[in-house]
């Protein structure tokens, strides 16, 4: 019987949670997740082709899913923005549940050959946040955004992996402080941009930056390199 291509994922995936706090990512995690799930070698290779990374690539974004399915659940319409995305990379980490896993993933995604697969996640993570909070620019701030997330998820999450104390409230207030961080750096940019003088001295890199947009919502799936799985 064939098995559709995502169930086989999660299958696996499923599987291998319960060896990666002994294994890790590892081909050897891969290979017990196969014999645990007792599908075919060669099913699992092609829905895997790299192994135990592709499970961790998919351990990651159901992460990012459960964060997008709770913050549509969830009111946070009378919060202060920056309160909004506090919650936002909270319910990230909440989401995140299985910490060993995590760790070993970091630890993974740190390895030069796989840094790309790491960075494109906690990209994926900050413009899924900013996605589902309404962000609507389409300049250069849909990149700084993202990339000013990108650093406090990172620095968190490290955080987070380290500490010991009670439902995590030294993170949340490790979190809220560079929040606190990115919210001073965005009024002093509205500070400059006001200022008769600064706003002067910036025209010429203004000008440059305002010729920069964010990628098309629309995404072609037809160029070389990209693979979509068949049931889709």
């Amino acid at each position: 019987m064939t098995v559709p291509y995502e169930t086989a994922k999660q299958q696996l995936l499923d599987a291998a949670l319960m060896h990666v706090p002994f294994d890790g990512w590892s081909e050897a995690t891969f290979q017990a997740a196969i014999r645990d799930t007792e599908l075919s070698p060669e099913t699992a290779r092609s829905v895997c082709p790299r192994g135990s990374v592709d499970l961790a690539i998919a351990f990651h974004r159901l992460g990012d899913q459960a964060m997008r399915d709770r913050l549509a659940a969830t009111d946070l319409s009378d919060m202060r923005f920056r309160d909004r995305v506090t919650e936002a990379v909270w319910f990230r980490l909440e989401a995140a549940e299985d910490k060993e896993a995590v760790r070993r993933g970091t630890t993974l995604f740190a390895l030069p050959v796989y840094a790309g697969d790491g960075a494109r996640l906690i990209w994926e993570t900050a413009d899924s946040i900013w996605t589902a909070l309404g962000d609507t620019s389409d300049d250069v701030n849909w990149y700084t955004k993202r990339a000013t997330l990108s650093g406090v998820w990172s620095a968190t999450v490290l955080y987070w992996l380290g500490d010991d104390s009670p439902d995590h409230m030294a993170t949340r207030a490790f979190l809220e402080r560079r929040i606190g961080d990115v919210m001073q750096i965005e009024k002093l940019k509205a500070q400059a941009r006001k200022s008769p003088v600064l706003s002067r001295l910036m025209a010429g890199p203004s000008h440059f930056l305002g010729k920069i947009r964010a990628p098309q919502a629309a995404r072609r799936d037809d160029l070389p390199g990209r693979w979509t799985s068949p049931d889709n």
